[in-house]
């Protein structure tokens, strides 16, 4: 290979490594997103406020693709997309990199692709791929573009840390304002969330940290599904293999808002946007020193969780994904 095509390769190579290179969700002490939503499993939350960060797609979960999302799904009220198979380029962008890439190599292979009038040999084939690589990028940033367009923003609904304190009268589904019951209510599948399921959610949080910290399975077990109980034993077997313990302590609501509630054949639904404080450190099981993390000041974390209240049974925590 003369060196204008090791120049080309190294290009090419270049534009790959950028163009795959978008941030990927970077897993959470917890294992990243995971987890179930019902037939919203594979689809983005809907936007908590204008502006907010995008909520990580649920990367593990139980429930089929066939099952999430059905027909009516539409009539919920919230416009979804769903994910689809095939990693981040699925749906409208693995529809136009296929195109870009199908129709550049078999160009280029009958000798007038993208590459063809430009060289040939190795160096044609090359420049088709910097030429992929190049399109592929644009596409990508295209498709974020329109996905952030159309995603929802629905007027955000704040929640003061202290349970006793009173919510805002004009926020809702969370108004101070609104009857005391729980049944559902409202237009379009939406579910009306009272004070007392903001508290539960609250209280959710904080036992889940402590019980997960304390490695009290048992307790794990009251307080999640039987999914989510299975990520979470699975982290915590992962810790005790390595040698050390995931200590959390001092859980501190600092504010919490609505994405998505709702009612479906499977039970009543709630995505919440948490943000909250506490002290996260890794602890060596033998000699108890920090491996990681620090139990001098607390660290904030923001997350979607969803919770899942069946047959009358309290709430549980049904999927937790990163924001």
């Amino acid at each position: 290979m003369n060196y204008r095509s090791i120049c080309l390769a190294s290009a090419a190579l270049g534009m790959l490594v950028l163009c795959s290179g978008a941030p990927a969700p970077a897993d959470a002490r917890r294992g990243g997103s995971f987890g179930s939503r019902g037939a919203r499993t594979y689809s983005a939350p809907r936007a908590a406020y204008p502006g907010a960060r995008p909520v990580a797609p649920i990367e593990q979960s139980m429930t089929p693709r066939n099952q999430a999302l059905p027909a009516g799904a539409a009539n919920q009220g919230f416009g979804q997309q769903a994910s689809r198979p095939g990693g981040r380029f699925g749906g409208f962008g693995g529809g136009m990199l296929g195109g870009l890439v199908a129709g550049g190599l078999i160009g280029h292979f009958l000798g007038n692709g993208m590459g063809g009038g430009w060289g040939s040999g190795g160096g044609g084939m090359l420049l088709a791929l910097l030429q992929i690589a190049i399109l592929a990028g644009i596409a990508w940033l295209v498709v974020g573009f329109v996905r952030r367009r159309f995603a929802g923003s629905p007027v955000p609904t704040r929640v003061p840390h202290k349970s006793g304190a009173a919510a805002p009268l004009a926020g809702r589904p969370w108004g101070g304002a609104a009857p005391e019951r729980s049944e559902p209510q409202g237009q379009g599948g939406d579910l009306l969330l009272m004070p007392r399921d903001r508290e539960a959610f609250e209280q959710l949080l904080i036992d889940l940290q402590d019980a997960f910290g304390k490695e009290d399975y048992a307790r794990l077990r009251t307080l999640t599904t039987p999914e989510v109980m299975s990520y979470l034993s699975e982290e915590l077997g992962q810790n005790a293999v390595g040698g050390v313990r995931n200590e959390v302590s001092g859980t501190r609501l600092l504010d919490a808002k609505v994405s998505e509630s709702w009612s479906e054949a499977s039970g009543d639904y709630a995505t919440i946007i948490l943000s909250y404080e506490s002290v996260d450190v890794m602890r060596d099981r033998a000699s108890g020193a920090i491996v990681s993390g620090s139990d001098a000041s607390p660290t904030e974390t923001t997350e979607a969780w969803t919770f899942i209240r069946t047959g009358g049974r309290p709430w549980q925590v049904s999927a937790i994904q990163e924001s």
